[in-house]
């Protein structure tokens, strides 16, 4: 893969591009550096059968020790335009810098991304929330690049979704970008709203320690953390994975958590939460079992 639009790395460590900080080594690494370079990235994959995975800001996986095949990152592709009320990012602008730049535009309606700790395209893909709010709540259109390499824009009536859910990926779509209408709002009372926010979740979550925020699905109706923590599970331990003592809906890496201890920790919780209450627990991280 010898390409201007491209950077390439072999046999990268993935452990500074995880939120859970977990050891993690791909044979390849392609961080685009244009739209053009992804194009040809995949164009090369699929002539040469490769297995490859598009990471976003690894802030919602939970990553396997090695991978035999391309990991791609947009990082590179995070331009943003704002046109009165329109604001366009690319996949790879990171969800905080988008609703900074709104709020200092005097827009409203993406202050609960304040914290959101992911891309755009991660966020989009899989209908990324907080506050009772989500990024559908004010996306018009996202363009995308189809399973046979085209580039086209869809409206979001043409996209299946539901809570942390959407039909993206089912549909071989990759997000290149994506267009939102918000409306003129106070900066001020933005700015009060993000502060008291912060202070909220610095209280409540364990933001000191490395996790991909919060594990499960709040049930109808009910929240994961409250049931976990009803269950007698804070604090429960498997290798380097912990249920936070702090907010019992996140899971920690203590310093030497493998991928494999968290998922027998995600399997407990599921095991107990359906024994002492009878419900499914939901996973809203996505376990990547590399094929």
């Amino acid at each position: 893969m010898n390409n201007p639009n491209i950077i390439l790395t072999t046999n990268a460590n993935l452990k500074k591009m995880n939120t859970y900080k977990l050891d993690c080594t791909v044979k390849y690494l392609v961080e685009v550096l244009n739209i053009e370079g992804l194009i040809s990235t995949l164009k090369y994959i699929k002539e040469h059968n490769l297995k490859y995975f598009i990471l976003g800001a690894g802030s919602n996986v939970i990553l396997d020790p090695y991978f035999d095949g391309v990991v791609i990152k947009l990082s590179n592709l995070n331009n943003l335009t704002i046109n009165t009320n329109l604001v366009t990012a690319e996949a790879g602008l990171m969800m905080n810098k988008l609703a900074q730049k709104s709020v200092e535009s005097s827009l409203t309606g993406l202050e609960w991304a304040t914290n959101i700790p992911g891309t755009i395209g991660g966020s989009i893909n899989n209908n990324a929330g907080a506050y009772n709010s989500c990024i559908f709540d004010t996306l018009i259109s996202i363009t995308v690049l189809t399973p046979t390499l085209e580039i086209k824009t869809i409206s979001k009536e043409e996209i299946t979704y539901s809570y942390r859910h959407t039909n993206i990926k089912e549909l071989g779509y990759i997000v290149l970008s994506a267009t939102f209408k918000l409306t003129k709002g106070d900066k001020a009372e933005s700015l009060t709203l993000i502060k008291d926010r912060c202070k909220r979740r610095l209280e409540t979550q364990p933001l000191d320690m490395p996790s991909a925020g919060s594990v499960f699905r709040n049930p109808e109706n009910d929240h994961a953390g409250r049931l976990i923590e009803a269950a007698n599970l804070k604090g429960k331990t498997i290798g380097g994975a912990q249920i936070s003592p702090k907010h019992a809906n996140f899971i920690v890496n203590t310093g030497t958590a493998t991928s494999q201890d968290i998922k027998d920790l995600i399997k407990l919780i599921q095991r107990e939460i359906k024994t002492q209450f009878n419900i499914d627990l939901i996973l809203e991280q996505e376990i990547v079992e590399w094929k």
